[in-house]
């Protein structure tokens, strides 16, 4: 069983936003996938969904603590589904890559995403796996870090980048983390 958390912060004011690319992607998957729809667990603390691949349960989750509190739904969900870290995978923005760039990381630090160290500390371990979506822009170097994710993207310059990025995650899980490394990075 898989784990597949995108990150993001609820409410209609903070959607379209870079800081909700996860839940996008997480969102475009579940359709491409076929999945249940997705429902309010209030005790994990997340929208949640579910879907078959092969002989595989992807458990789809959508936290609903706002970014920067990520960690507490996540917690939740591992410890409800009792999923080994190693099977966790976390979709979120990255503003240290360029747009439209995807690079999947397996234990490593937050870098500075306050949702991913979140998670992190609420684990206590970084072990799973990462599908960073690359949101750095010329315009965001004008602006505070913080403002920028918050701001809302151009649909045509977000979605074949979440479209790229549901591909790679399917890649991941037909071929394996490495093989989809090698083809989306």
């Amino acid at each position: 069983m898989k784990l597949l958390v995108g990150l993001g912060n609820p409410g209609k004011e903070y959607e379209k936003t870079w800081h909700n690319l996860g839940f996008e992607t997480v969102q475009l998957f579940s359709k491409q996938m076929s999945a249940t729809d997705f429902k309010l667990k209030k005790k994990l603390k997340s929208l949640v969904a579910d879907t078959t691949i092969g002989e595989e349960k992807i458990i789809l989750a959508l936290p609903q603590t706002f970014m920067n509190k990520s960690g507490e739904a996540v917690r939740e969900l591992i410890s409800f589904y009792k999923i080994n870290l190693t099977d966790l995978w976390v979709i979120h923005d990255e503003i240290d890559l360029e747009i439209g760039s995807i690079k999947i990381s397996t234990n490593v630090s937050g870098a500075g995403h306050r949702g991913v160290q979140s998670i992190i500390d609420a684990l206590g371990s970084q072990v799973f796996t990462r599908f960073r979506i690359g949101i750095r822009s010329e315009r965001q170097g004008q602006i505070p870090t913080e403002d920028f994710v918050l701001q809302k993207y151009d649909r045509k310059t977000v979605e074949p980048i979440i479209k790229k990025t549901s591909a790679a995650i399917q890649a991941a899980l037909a071929a394996g983390l490495a093989k989809a490394q090698n083809q989306f990075h």
